[in-house]
């Protein structure tokens, strides 16, 4: 009886489905990592393989991200011809490297021909050259020229995320010798919404949707039921880019091309996805300055990534204390400038980095251009005076009463102003150059404009306080 309830407690953790792992607030139950842990301890290959390899691969690699490294090297290990190497595309790098650099490539090579070609190419690009050499070696001829062609395109392209598998079929088809096709081929996608058509050298002429094809009557042509396809993707296109077309027209897929216009490959909406997760993810990195940083990055590698900018903002940071210095005396004369200094120059730098997160993204998703670039800048500047204004009032207020001096609250009052105008301006124009000079603005702007608003802040207000209250 209680192995039975040992059995029905094993299940209720790890549902047939796999979604009862998680707990209510999204992370994977400790009981069941306790127990995978105690299986991988013990060797348990039968508990493995019931209950974890046909975990979802997005749930495997949770569980993969949840356990400690050298258990899941053992998991792999023991798991074998059973481990799903689509979970791998769901980790982060540095774990998904850990894992492939311990596995041999004759095991990879047989794991990768049961993939789509994406998630193939996905593993393979992180891999040393001769490394994918040895494992595309083992792989049959049509998939090995397919993998080695979609590893040839540049890294983060269109041709890099894009299927190879796909259906195409000749304009001068019937609609029957089509649906037979479909109903014969043995070597189809597993899953398509669309068929492409294209001439003897595979030059892409149009499309159709599958419910086109079975509304439409065996003997009609397909040449006279297919579209055009508007929106086809350029294979070296940027994936951020192909990402934006498909978020402009509403795709769930599009024809990836090559430079003569032939048909490549497909990219599917759940790519699609992924790389704007991606890309969102990296641009809230990159603000912060900590470039490509994962989780499970070794404190050597996550300190190595954050020193760089570390470093520029020491520099801006001597120079927002230069200028400091420059008002020493009148520092030593009134002491509560000292007390209230940062509260201007943190002020500026909030709203700084308000408007210059707006306009990254804005930049990033190409709804800030040149045709309503000035519209912006109008209305931020009238966001930088109205702030201002009410920060500055409720400043100046507390600051004359706390020490009982009217004219120094007029003097951080009409700093608080200047600055958060300069906070505004700084948020918007920094990145708007940036971008034109062909930088990265999500990199390199937050530095720029921290330091713009500490200088802007200390010297409004230092040298309002000295023209005010010292002649």
């Amino acid at each position: 009886m209680s192995d039975i309830q040992d059995d029905t407690l094993i299940r209720s953790k790890a549902g047939d489905d796999g979604h009862d792992i998680y707990s209510e607030d999204g992370a994977i139950k400790s009981d069941f990592l306790a127990r995978v842990g105690a299986a991988i301890a013990d060797r348990d290959v039968l508990y493995l393989r019931q209950y974890v390899a046909r975990l979802h691969e997005s749930e495997l690699g949770d569980l993969l991200e949840s356990i400690l490294p050298e258990q899941r090297q053992a998991l792999v290990r023991l798991l074998g011809k059973d481990f799903d190497l689509t979970a791998l595309t769901e980790v982060d790098e540095a774990i998904r490297l850990e894992i492939v650099e311990q596995m041999p490539n004759s095991q990879i090579a047989a794991a990768i021909g049961d993939l789509d070609s994406d998630d193939a190419v996905y593993i393979l690009e992180d891999l040393d050259r001769q490394d994918q050499e040895e494992i595309l070696a083992q792989l049959p001829f049509t998939e090995r020229v397919r993998l080695r062609r979609a590893l040839e395109y540049p890294e983060s392209s269109a041709g890099r995320r894009m299927q190879t598998e796909f259906v195409a079929v000749p304009p001068f088809w019937t609609v029957g010798q089509t649906i037979d096709y479909l109903r014969d081929e043995e070597n189809l996608p597993e899953s398509f919404s669309q068929i492409f058509v294209i001439d003897p050298t595979f030059r892409l002429l149009g499309v159709i949707d599958l419910d086109r094809i079975l509304r439409t009557k065996r003997q009609i042509r397909i040449e006279t039921i297919m579209r055009e396809t508007n929106h086809p993707i350029p294979a070296d296109m940027d994936q951020e880019e192909a990402a934006q077309i498909f978020e402009q027209y509403d795709l769930l897929s599009a024809a990836v091309v090559d430079e003569n216009d032939r048909l490549v490959g497909v990219l599917t909406i759940d790519d699609v996805v992924d790389v704007i997760q991606e890309e969102a993810e990296e641009d809230l990195r990159r603000l912060s300055g900590v470039g490509d940083e994962e989780l499970s990055d070794s404190v050597k590698d996550t300190s190595r990534s954050r020193v760089p900018w570390l470093m520029v903002n020491l520099v801006t940071a001597f120079l927002s204390a230069s200028v400091i210095g420059l008002f020493e005396a009148t520092i030593e004369e009134i002491v509560a400038l000292a007390i209230l200094m940062p509260i201007v120059a943190g002020m500026g730098g909030n709203a700084g980095s308000q408007t210059m997160t707006v306009t990254v993204r804005a930049l990033a998703t190409r709804d800030l251009d040149i045709h309503n670039a000035w519209r912006v800048v109008r209305r931020e500047a009238g966001v930088g005076i109205i702030n201002g204004m009410l920060f500055g009032t409720v400043v100046g207020s507390v600051a004359g009463w706390w020490f009982g001096d009217i004219q120094l609250g007029m003097v951080i009052a009409s700093a608080m102003i200047i600055n958060m105008i300069a906070a505004s301006m700084a948020g918007m124009m920094i990145p708007m150059l940036l971008d034109r000079a062909g930088t990265d603005p999500a990199v390199s702007s937050a530095v720029f404009v921290t330091a713009i608003t500490d200088m802007t802040g200390f010297v409004s207000f230092l040298g309002l306080a000295t023209l005010w209250l010292l002649h």
